[in-house]
């Protein structure tokens, strides 16, 4: 059973008629015939809603009772009982009382949904469960009634009822929302023009999104590769703190305030792995920006803010969202961080937005260690201690009256030692162990300021602290270089496990996964190449960036080989061998991505020839029915002439030839169909493209319909449009032809035509029975008759020939519902003055 359509009316406040257009839809369905009952509306006493339940047939509601009161709520059993065609469901939002089927109206909906019935239902902007928040602190009112906004977005139609703040207050001092004594309180509270016009807007905006999907969707389906409207893409950059929440909540309001705005989380790691961010918090933050409409992004980068800068150009962006630091105010000694490097080096084209948060000024903690890859100033620091530490600390033990002895000045010496291994590795702590025990013996070891030792425990006690600090160096590097290779283990199988993940569920394509190897490794441009045999040359699968390498895998900085005949190639810098480990599985990865692809060619080659066989036998079936028929009749009328047996007379003989003519033209009528379909499937249409006035090729046209089964209504005003003169004539034959078929006799075809923008439509009318919206596209398929009705002669290829024509000359043909009942054809052409018509112009008189 198919699932039913969802309609919803969507207000900014009450009163701007939800309801109202809600019921006058209802009447106009009914009068084209369509089954459609009042399931729940809700007049709330205004006169002028109520008069437009008269008429409608209502379900009987269902009374409760709660609290010693007396409800009614919508019967939905009642209404699967009945099974109209469509329903409808006043107030989407509403909370059924307690006892009902469902808590809420919605999910008394979605099983009318389910059931197969359509409904037809309204709810206001603030109902929205994602904008409770944006409406309470508007209007000071919390919404305790709302509705998923998963639900308003599936909606079939969504129809903005619009009305200004103004006349909405007109409205309710007239008394025609609320009772007289409430109309004060209303406008000096909820109604007040600020509240308004903020609801009005966020319905706008949110309509307005909506609208933007739709047209994304019809780009994507009518291959619309011009640039409707501009583009903001804001990248944010993520540390895999807690702060990286708020920034992503932030983007995302500021991506929706631009037409197709994008928003790219980016969370830049170290080259020897993951940092000190939480995992768990990294997968949350990925989480949220896939749910908000963004996507994540991890690249590798020593230099965050280049890595970052590097990224938002690569990508085109306009804006970065980036969180003000969490250092403490005694460390931007060590630099001006990451915020304030990004802002000076983005340039005139990229904005930097620095979002305060909670976490601001609170300190990043303790870092941890990186292993043999510390970073150059954690290596300066660990040099620092080392060196300049026991000169410091010889310097205030020699002049501060206080005698420690011999052990507690080794162990404080121990104590820089160990420091110096902890930040800089093994070599700044066996330069700290060197030099500490060379001042030790000439400044704290009797005799002083000689090289010798008198006492030779004191020897002992130098040897054993030399050792010592060799040991505790020693550990403290081994243990950094293991925390090393964890952590790029893990980056590792994190990395390999999104990327298996994404691949096995067919989920990027290989440009994409190009891309990725791009990112993660900081490289300028990767290609995929490929060759057939050993001794042939190399041709490129795929590439991504500039300037990719194209001939010999050699030539790029790095290449990794696929199998005999495939090699991954990056150019931008040389890579550490570690790293082509991971580069390894990319470049397997790209080679699945590749065979995938000519996999699904394969298919869609196989699905081209499956639609040629179905194509063939229509047409054969086509021939042995349709031509058939004229050629018998043509046939019997021939040796009936023939025969000696009967004297025809003249007014029989004059009856057998006009059938024979009769028959003749339905053939030839026929095989030029066949013709012209077989035109416009392998391509070989030439239009010749010219200025032409509609009323001088529409008229002519007309020809093979009778005159008082067309009313023509062509305005002479009209512009000219660019198209070929003898294929409007076909396309508005076949259209006219086809309307008259199935209009009624007392009822004539209208074909008009008006400008709409840079184009004229043409409208061909009829009062027919019409066509459902799903089998509108299949009416212009070959060898299709709706209905497969047998009125009429013809093969099902008038209307797929018309559309055919229609596009080769720049123009669209669809079909659309007659207000009042039938079915309207919309012929799209392009005006003489239009980009497109000069470009098409130009092109025709080029060849």
């Amino acid at each position: 059973m198919a699932r039913g359509k969802l309609r919803i009316y969507l207000g900014a406040a009450p009163g701007v008629g939800k309801t109202y257009a809600m019921l006058s839809e209802a009447h106009r369905r009914i009068e084209r015939g369509t089954d459609c009952v009042v399931a729940f509306v809700e007049h709330h006493g205004r006169p002028r809603t109520e008069v437009m339940l008269h008429g409608l047939e209502e379900i009987s509601r269902r009374e409760l009772e709660y609290r010693e009161a007396l409800f009614t709520e919508m019967d939905v059993d009642a209404v699967l009982a009945r099974r109209p065609q469509v329903a409808l469901v006043d107030e989407l939002a509403h909370t059924n009382i307690p006892g009902s089927r469902n808590t809420k109206r919605w999910q008394d909906v979605e099983e009318l949904l389910a059931a197969g019935i359509d409904v037809v239902s309204s709810v206001n902007i603030q109902h929205l469960e994602s904008l409770g928040d944006v409406v309470e602190s508007i209007t000071g009112v919390r919404q305790q009634e709302t509705v998923p906004d998963e639900l308003v977005r599936r909606a079939d139609q969504i129809e903005l009822v619009d009305m200004s703040p103004e006349a909405l207050r007109r409205r309710m001092a007239h008394g025609n929302i609320y009772k007289p004594d409430k109309v004060d309180a209303a406008l000096s509270n909820y109604f007040r023009p600020g509240n308004l016009t903020a609801l009005r807007e966020l319905a706008l905006l949110w309509v307005a999104d909506r609208v933007d999907e739709y047209l994304n969707q019809y780009r994507s389906e009518h291959r619309v590769s011009k640039i409707w409207g501009s583009r903001e893409r804001i990248v944010v950059g993520l540390t895999g703190g807690p702060e990286g929440r708020t920034l992503i909540r932030r983007a995302a309001r500021l991506a929706e305030k631009g037409a197709g705005g994008e928003v790219l989380a980016v969370y830049v790691t170290r080259s020897d792995g993951l940092t000190s961010a939480s995992p768990k918090e990294v997968a949350v933050q990925r989480t949220l920006v896939e749910d908000l409409g963004g996507t994540f992004h991890q690249v590798v980068g020593d230099d965050v803010p280049a890595a970052l800068l590097d990224f938002a150009r690569g990508v085109n962006a306009t804006q970065i969202v980036l969180g003000v630091s969490r250092r403490k105010s005694w460390q931007y000694v060590l630099g001006p961080g990451v915020g304030a490097t990004v802002a000076r080096d983005s340039g005139p084209d990229l904005d930097v937005h620095l979002i305060t948060h909670d976490e601001a000024g609170k300190g990043r903690g303790l870092p941890v260690a990186r292993g043999g890859r510390l970073g150059r100033s954690r290596i300066l620091w660990g040099w620092f201690a080392g060196v300049a530490g026991p000169l410091l600390l010889t310097l205030l033990l020699t002049h501060v009256d206080a005698d420690l002895g011999l052990t507690n000045d080794m162990l404080l010496f121990l104590t820089l030692t160990v420091a110096a291994a902890l930040l800089g590795g093994l070599l700044p702590a066996l330069a700290s162990a060197a030099f500490g025990s060379m001042l030790l013996n000439w400044y704290f070891t009797p005799p002083v300021h000689r090289i010798t030792i008198a006492d030779p425990k004191n020897i002992l006690a130098l040897v054993i602290f030399v050792a010592v600090a060799v040991s505790v160096a020693s550990v403290v590097d081994l243990a950094a270089r293991r925390t090393h290779q964890a952590a790029r283990l893990r980056a590792e199988s994190e990395i390999l496990s999104f990327l298996a993940g994404n691949v096995l569920r067919g989920e990027t394509s290989l440009e994409e996964l190009l891309e990725r190897v791009r990112e993660t490794f900081v490289m300028r441009s990767v290609a995929l190449l490929e060759r057939e045999s050993d001794s042939a040359p190399w041709t490129v699968a795929g590439c991504v960036g500039p300037d990719a390498p194209t001939g010999r895998p050699e030539d790029a900085d790095v290449d990794v080989p696929v199998g005999d005949h495939m090699a991954l190639a990056l150019c931008g810098r040389v890579l550490p061998a570690e790293d082509r480990r991971v580069l390894a599985a990319f470049a397997a990865q790209a080679a699945v991505v590749v065979d995938r692809r000519r996999l699904q060619e394969e298919a869609d080659r196989s699905k081209v020839l499956a639609e040629a066989n179905r194509m063939r036998t229509a047409l054969l079936a086509a021939v042995s029915h349709d031509l058939r028929t004229p050629l018998a009749g043509i046939k019997a009328a021939v040796t009936s002439l023939r025969s000696e047996d009967v004297a025809w007379s003249e007014q029989d003989q004059a009856e057998l030839l006009a059938g024979i003519e009769e028959g003749c033209d339905r053939l030839d009528h026929l095989i030029g169909n066949l013709l012209d379909m077989s035109r416009v499937q392998t391509g070989t249409v030439a239009p010749l493209i010219r200025d032409i006035d509609l009323d001088e090729v529409v008229p002519m046209s007309l020809a093979g319909v009778p005159e008082d089964g067309v009313e023509l209504d062509i305005p002479e005003t009209l512009p000219m449009v660019c198209v070929d003169k003898g294929l409007l004539e076909r396309v508005v034959a076949n259209v006219v032809e086809n309307a008259v078929k199935y209009a009624p006799a007392e009822e004539p075809v209208l074909v008009s035509a008006s400008v709409l923008g840079e184009r004229v439509e043409v409208r061909v009318v009829d009062r027919g029975p019409g066509v459902p919206d799903e089998a509108k596209d299949r009416i212009f398929e070959p060898f299709q008759r709706y209905g497969d009705a047998p009125r009429g002669n013809g093969v099902g290829l008038g209307l797929a020939v018309a559309r055919g024509f229609a596009e080769a000359m720049g123009g669209t043909l669809r079909a659309e519902d007659t207000p009042g009942g039938g079915l309207t054809m919309v012929l799209s052409l392009p005006t003489a003055d239009s980009p497109q018509a000069v470009s098409d112009l130009s092109a025709t008189t080029a060849s």
